[in-house]
Parts: structure tokens; sequence; C-alpha cells
């Protein structure tokens, strides 16, 4: 349920409803928005009368909510949510360049890279220390040690990190991660997510292979309804029939996203279709619908890498798509993020 309450309601008056919509069993959330305030109910309301709510002096209107997820409902919270990371603003009318390779592999190719994909403009470092292979004789990643080389490059390009975690367990390891990336595999992991959110760290959530929207923001859910609010849902594609690309990216799924969750939305063209050559235009594709930020994999050596070469930039390819990026963001009123 969700009020909305008139212009010029007093603290007093405010506190005095949701005082009595507690005597309901219900978690009452003000939220103060610019042209008006509203009082969004989690919980069970079916107790509640609609109409005796309307009746108080202070109240606009009021509606039920439909949708099952209330801590990412635009409803609730009808001001986009912005995320900081390290000075890096996460929504909110910029763009930001998540970049780096699929694996973390040695300290001189991470680092390397990092310092490539900042020359070329990119806000953050991305780069995969555990590893989620379909084949498990493929390389998994290098645990503990790809984390120290990810925060050694940290602190040589001052980009913030965003890692994968793939077991609860690992959990104590990320404590100096600045965004902890839960991918697709993980997206419906109940028990990781509620471990998450129980931390205070950005999360970076993707959409699950064959996840619905509805489905991925319940799994947003999942953490917010813990307490974390940081979270950033990412749009990787999704398994269908088609076989051309590895999966079909859904650029559809980014103004749908923002239309129903306040939350701030990512696209990785990447991980979406495995092809490189198509990496561009659909970053350029993504950033015309309105994504808050890109995931973009690149590496020093792509016919080399441990894994997903094929997908990945050369730093070469990454500066020539970084000026398309840049201009295409400039032109939709949405510039690159720049860290003061």
């Amino acid at each position: 349920m969700v009020i909305v309450l008139k212009n010029g309601a007093t603290k007093k008056q405010i506190d005095e409803l949701m005082s009595w919509l507690t005597r309901f069993d219900v978690k009452t959330n003000l939220v103060e928005g610019v042209h008006s305030n509203i009082i969004g109910l989690i919980g069970d309301t079916t107790q509640i009368d609609m109409e005796s709510v309307q009746a108080k002096e202070i109240v606009e209107t009021v509606k039920r909510v439909q949708e099952p997820y209330k801590n990412a409902n635009r409803r609730f919270h009808p001001e986009d949510t912005v995320i900081e990371v390290r000075g890096r603003k996460i929504g909110g009318g910029t763009l930001n360049v998540i970049a780096g390779p699929c694996s973390v592999e040695t300290e001189e190719q991470t680092i390397s890279t990092a310092i490539a994909v900042k020359e070329a403009g990119a806000t953050m470092l991305r780069g995969g220390a555990f590893k989620p292979r379909t084949s498990p004789y493929s390389f998994q990643g290098l645990g503990k040690e790809g984390i120290e080389i990810l925060k050694k490059a940290r602190d040589i390009t001052g980009l913030p990190i965003v890692t994968e975690i793939m077991e609860l367990t690992d959990l104590d390891l990320f404590e100096d991660v600045d965004v902890i990336q839960v991918g697709a595999r993980n997206s419906q992991n109940f028990t990781l997510l509620k471990a998450l959110g129980r931390c205070d760290k950005p999360i970076l959530l993707k959409r699950g292979l064959a996840g619905t929207l509805q489905e991925t923001l319940m799994s947003a859910e999942y953490i917010m309804s813990e307490g974390n609010t940081k979270v950033i849902i990412c749009e990787r594609g999704i398994r269908t029939y088609e076989t051309a690309t590895r999966n079909t990216l859904d650029l559809s799924a980014v103004p749908l996203l923002k239309q129903k969750s306040h939350l701030p939305v990512t696209v990785d063209p990447s991980h979406a279709t495995g092809i490189a050559s198509l990496v561009e235009p659909l970053s350029l594709g993504a950033v015309a619908v309105g994504c808050d930020a890109l995931e973009i994999e690149v590496h020093n050596d792509p016919k080399n890498a441990w894994s997903d070469g094929a997908q990945s930039l050369t730093p070469v390819q990454f500066a020539e798509t970084m000026k398309k990026i840049k201009a295409m963001a400039e032109f939709c009123g949405r510039p690159l993020d720049v860290c003061e």
C-alpha cells in the first residue's frame, strides 16, 4: 500500500499517522520527495481499511500495490536511487563504464589492462577472481590472490573494483571490494542474497539466464529486505531459441526496469552476445535506452585469455568504442561520470 500525503503535512501529523499504521503489524517507510511525501507499507495490508486511511486529514490518495516487490518498487520510492562508490555516482543522470578482464590471470595482465581502460575513460575496474564456469575443468579463477591483484590495480589507478562472489563462505574476502557482483547463476541463491543484504556494500545483481524482470526485482528485494538498499540491476542477456549469439540482449528491459523500479540499471553487452564485434553497437544502444552504466570486458591479449577471450575488446578497440560511448552519452544528456 502507498499513501501519498498532502503538501503541508506537519512532522507531528506524519508521526501520528505512522504510529497508527504500525498497529496493523506492517513496516512503514517514509519517502520525502521533491513534490510530495509518500508512506510505503510493507507487509500484510489486507486488514487496513483504505477508506479509513483516506479519511485522515493529511492523506491525499491511497493505492494498493499489486507487485510483490516493495523496497525495489518505484511507487514506494519515486526518486531515482543514486549509489556512490568511491566518489563515482551510479544513477542520477550520469553514465559509468565498468571495464576490465573477464578473469584476473596475472598481476601484469590485470594492472596493464586497468591502466589502459582508465586512460580510455572507464570509471571502474571489473575482474573475476572467482569464476563460475560451465565446465568443471575450465579455469575457475585465482580466488583470494585475484582479489589482492585487483586491490593493487585499484591502488595504482584509483578505479573502484567490481568482482563476483560465488560462495557465502567467501564473504569475508570481499571486505575491501568496492562493489560485489552476483552473477546470473546465483541470481536466485536466496541464502547468499539475504547475507549480502546484511552488508553495507553496493551489490551489482545480474539477471538470471532465464529470469523475468519480476523475478530479477524479487531477487533485488531479497537483498533490500535485509536492509541493504545499494542494489544495481544488470541486464546481461537471457537465453532464448536464438543460437547466433551466446544470449539475447534485452534492451527493452532497461526502460521497463526504470519504470518499475528506482534502482540503477547496468548493461553487460559482452556476456550478452559473446562476440567482441557486437559490444560497441550494443553499448551505444544501451546508452540510448537509458542505462546508468555499462560493464565491458577488455583484455590486453584476448586471443590468449584464460576465459571468454572471444567477447573481450583489446585496449585499442575499447578506446575507440569509448569515444563513441562518450558522444552518445553527451547526446542523450547523461555525460560520463567523472570523479572530482
